[in-house]
């Protein structure tokens, strides 16, 4: 079969460097599971690096044309090729019960929301790694006080550690993209349940930053928090000064006050 076409509704961009491929595969410590997910394979240049390692490799891939493609060139993927959208897609068919970590250099149109799926699935995903936009890895990357610092920062950094790795240039792939790409890595901490209740968590990091220019004494008016908590300093604040610890503090003050997730 000829190479697999690039279609844009997918957000595909082949990557053609080798050895950009096999340094992203060498993200991978290897330790704490023995299965390893790649999301968007494409023609399997990340590929053909997960299979040379002493681990158990699925892929998943939307496109039935690369389905094709990695079942024509890969015979090692026979019956390890899941053709279909990971963001549906009900992973305990595969790893239930199981750690298995994720990888791959992820369709930037769907990249934010695959950190949130992997994000449902924490307790499973010890190890996750890939490419992003390179924006969007700084994101998941950044620390309070700056711009790029949100929900998905907060979020991905309340359980794992996260590390931005290095930048990729546009002229490595086909077709290039328009801005570059980084590498990025989020290992699960040790202990990653948080000391509040995690929904409202989630709820409360979200809510802050939709108004993100306001102060949390605003931005936060529809959890209806009494007015002697409102009163809290913390309060005065905005949500891009708060590190993470410091918007579980915030939810453990909200629980105190009665609200419920």
């Amino acid at each position: 079969m000829e190479k697999v076409k690039a279609k844009k509704h997918l957000g595909q961009h082949f990557l053609k460097d080798e050895s950009i491929a096999k340094a992203i595969a060498d993200t991978l410590s290897l330790k704490g599971y023995d299965e390893v997910l790649e999301i968007g394979p494409g023609m399997g240049v990340l590929t053909k690096y997960l299979l040379d390692k002493p681990i158990n490799t699925h892929v998943i891939e939307i496109d039935t044309e690369s389905v094709v493609y990695l079942g024509e060139n890969y015979p090692k993927l026979k019956d390890k090729i899941i053709s279909q959208d990971f963001l549906k897609y009900n992973i305990n068919e595969v790893y239930e019960n199981k750690q298995f970590a994720i990888i791959g250099n992820f369709p930037y149109n769907i990249s934010t929301q695959i950190v949130f799926r992997t994000l449902e699935f924490k307790h499973q995903i010890p190890e996750f790694s890939g490419m992003f936009q390179k924006e969007v890895a700084e994101r998941i990357c950044e620390k309070k006080g700056s711009k790029a610092y949100g929900i998905l920062s907060v979020l991905a950094q309340a359980f794992y550690d996260t590390e931005y790795l290095f930048t990729v240039d546009e002229n490595v792939f086909i077709p290039p993209p328009k801005v570059k790409s980084g590498v990025m890595k989020m290992t699960r901490k040790e202990d990653y349940s948080l000391p509040c209740g995690e929904r409202l968590f989630f709820t409360v990091v979200k809510t802050a930053f939709q108004q993100r220019r306001k102060t949390l004494r605003n931005s936060l008016k529809t959890l209806n928090l009494s007015d002697k908590l409102r009163e809290d300093i913390i309060f005065d604040k905005r949500p891009e000064q708060l590190s993470v610890d410091e918007f579980i503090v915030l939810t453990q003050k909200i629980e105190a006050d009665g609200v419920q997730s």
